[in-house]
């Protein structure tokens, strides 16, 4: 017999128990350092990247230099405080470096409170903190944070993340549209409930575009470890390190044989959003049968919008979609997106919701309600094949071939 372990930021995890003859895959994330340790892995790759010159070669004395931080950073104190030392060592005044971190797409504006000391949050419903920057292929204007624009040199820090609902890059850890307009961001939302995946073009597009008019040489992709760790550290031009830390994410990937009767998910946070929840359950679906059974193990409490909710109970998924567009109301729209992503990703399996919502939300969505660890552990006992995926939300699995 087989025992695994979960933590689902409950005061006791989850235990499952796997009977002799069940078919299991075990499914963690790559190990990480922290500390100490992180900030060594942050200075060995910005003083001996394995392409380009060292991040000291940037710049010179005088230079106002900005550090950008997009999105979720793991062991984000550590990371500035590597990359000040490197740039204080340059001959940079401390007066000459700023750090300015923007929140993730689906978590509204950063909260000063919970960024490293030295961190800046940028608020995308500022207009004023924006600056023009150029026009896109279509002549519309690209406003970005204005400290970015006034930058003497931009060194970019983001995270490689996977999302499964998206069916691969994330899209959090670049620059665009996190350090634009809120209406940047609402745009790119709305692009992507009404056209899905085929919104992406454009999108890489923008990035591209924003990054050679910013001409952002010095680029630090961070990949995160389990438990908040930090993996690895990749730093060199924008398109080089990002080759080489999505290379480093390869262990967020993991393969098995063949989709499972039963797939047991947690989240990176245990209480986060239901984004998070969206992309743990599309990445439980690339590794779990058709009629398959889903269980997500989270503290998450509050459901989805009464559009997703709506769906859930009978109403035709394109019409909301439509409905939501015509609108042009954010949290609607937002909502539509999550709706298709989920549909798309879910399709036929059963959802199982270990959580703190409320039972009768649970089943207003139409989902199953575990209401006691004991319920996951007796759907794991019955099946005859079984994953298991930790930090699911970051994973992109696949089974067979």
């Amino acid at each position: 017999m087989s025992v695994i372990t979960l933590d689902y930021g409950a005061a006791d995890p989850l235990v499952l128990e796997v009977t002799e003859g069940t078919i299991l895959a075990d499914c963690r994330g790559p190990q990480g350092a922290q500390g100490t340790a992180a900030r060594s892995l942050v200075e060995a790759a910005t003083t001996a990247p394995a392409h380009g010159p060292p991040l000291a070669a940037h710049v010179v004395p005088g230079d106002r230099v900005l550090v950008a931080m997009a999105g979720h950073v793991p062991q984000a104190g550590d990371v500035v405080t590597a990359l000040s030392g490197q740039l204080a060592g340059a001959g940079i005044a401390p007066d000459d470096i700023a750090v300015l971190h923007a929140a993730a797409l689906d978590e509204g504006s950063a909260v000063s409170g919970s960024l490293p000391p030295g961190v800046t949050a940028f608020d995308p419903a500022l207009d004023s903190a924006t600056s023009y920057l150029a026009a896109d292929a279509d002549g519309r204007p690209l406003y970005l944070a204005r400290n970015l624009v006034d930058a003497d040199v931009v060194v970019a820090v983001g995270n490689w993340d996977w999302d499964a609902a998206l069916g691969g890059r994330a899209l959090n850890g670049e620059l665009w549209p996190a350090f634009s307009r809120q209406a940047c961001r609402r745009e790119l939302v709305t692009s992507l409930a009404r056209r899905g995946r085929k919104a992406l073009a454009d999108w890489k597009a923008a990035l591209q575009e924003i990054t050679w008019q910013l001409g952002v040489c010095a680029s630090l992709r961070l990949v995160a470890g389990s438990g908040g760790t930090l993996h690895a550290a990749c730093f060199g031009l924008p398109d080089e390190a990002a080759h080489r830390a999505r290379a480093a994410a390869a262990g967020w990937c993991p393969r098995i044989d063949e989709p499972v009767e039963l797939a047991v998910a947690t989240l990176s946070d245990p209480a986060g959003g239901f984004g998070a929840v969206t992309r743990a359950v599309a990445a439980a679906a690339r590794v779990t049968r058709p009629d398959g059974t889903i269980c997500l193990a989270s503290r998450v409490s509050a459901g989805p919008g009464i559009l997703f909710l709506r769906w859930r109970q009978g109403a035709p998924l394109e019409k909301l979609v439509h409905e939501a567009l015509a609108t042009q109301d954010p949290q609607l729209v937002a909502d539509a997106l999550q709706a298709r992503l989920f549909a798309r990703a879910l399709g036929d399996r059963r959802l199982v919701l270990l959580s703190d919502m409320a039972e009768d939300t649970v089943e207003e969505l139409e989902f199953g309600s575990a209401g006691s660890p004991e319920v996951v552990e007796r759907l794991a006992h019955r099946s005859d094949s079984l994953a298991v995926l930790h930090e699911a939300d970051r994973m992109l699995p696949n089974a067979g071939c």
